[in-house]
């Protein structure tokens, strides 16, 4: 009886160069617990084997640091404090300092000058192509480092979370994993599963990022998930816009 597992030998790789060869991972299966090869898969070369740009993972990871964060400290100023507005003495004839406001901020209990006026949002939005850079550079730097895993599906044949940690163990996968698949919807026994263990995060294509990448240690993509990446990269990387000058001029 044939089997029904992708064996994948070869596959139709969109704008490969003739000059260019396609890289070849081990297509794994998530229903037994042992590392079973069910097959080979191509990748494509411009996505998962580009020169390693650090300072490209560095501005990326810094980007999905600094967007979410927001700053709530808040001070008041002269005009927002208690109290009356009142001058405290007469301006001339007794000997002292000439002041207006005992709120003014060179008083105790008063104002305070150029503080911090929060809530203040860091949000800023990092150019396309520095992000396509940064998720090229994450999955070369993960599969040539032996942390990228491509699986049939995610399938598991039982939601016991016991069964997912033999699993990472016999695999040496190591304390975090990501699985990503080709949308939201996940299988319900993985997802019981993962939902008991810290450090296993599930995931659809379209929120893949280079911060996730690099804070689990092994990333595990699905054939369907792959086919998606790449349709989706390989778009970008092929626009006219891109085109029209060279890369390295647009992530300098």
């Amino acid at each position: 009886m044939a089997s029904t597992l992708p064996i994948i030998t070869s596959r139709n790789l969109w704008k490969l160069s003739p000059l260019q060869k396609p890289v070849q991972s081990w297509v794994e299966t998530l229903s037994q617990v042992e590392d079973k090869k069910v097959g080979f898969v191509d990748l494509h070369p411009r996505i998962f084997s580009v020169p390693p740009r650090l300072d490209i993972l560095a501005k990326n990871t810094y980007w999905q640091q600094q967007y979410r964060k927001i700053d709530y400290r808040w001070v008041p100023t002269r005009a927002e404090m208690p109290g009356r507005n009142k001058k405290p003495w007469q301006q001339k004839g007794l000997g002292k300092a000439r002041h207006g406001s005992r709120l003014a901020p060179q008083w105790m209990n008063g104002g305070v000058a150029h503080g911090p006026r929060g809530p203040k949002s860091y949000f800023f939005m990092e150019g396309i192509y520095q992000r396509i850079a940064g998720l090229t550079t994450a999955l070369t730097v993960k599969f040539h480092q032996n942390d990228l895993h491509i699986v049939d599906s995610l399938d598991i044949p039982t939601e016991n979370f016991q069964y997912m940690e033999q699993l990472i163990n016999e695999r040496f996968w190591g304390p975090s994993v990501l699985f990503v698949d080709e949308t939201d919807i996940m299988p319900y026994n993985i997802t019981a599963a993962c939902s008991k263990i810290k450090g296993l995060t599930l995931m659809p294509t379209y929120g893949l990022n280079v911060y996730s990448m690099l804070k689990h240690n092994t990333l595990v993509l699905t054939t369907r998930s792959l086919d998606k990446l790449e349709e989706n990269l390989l778009y970008y990387l092929n626009h006219s816009q891109f085109r029209s000058s060279p890369f390295q001029k647009k992530i300098a």
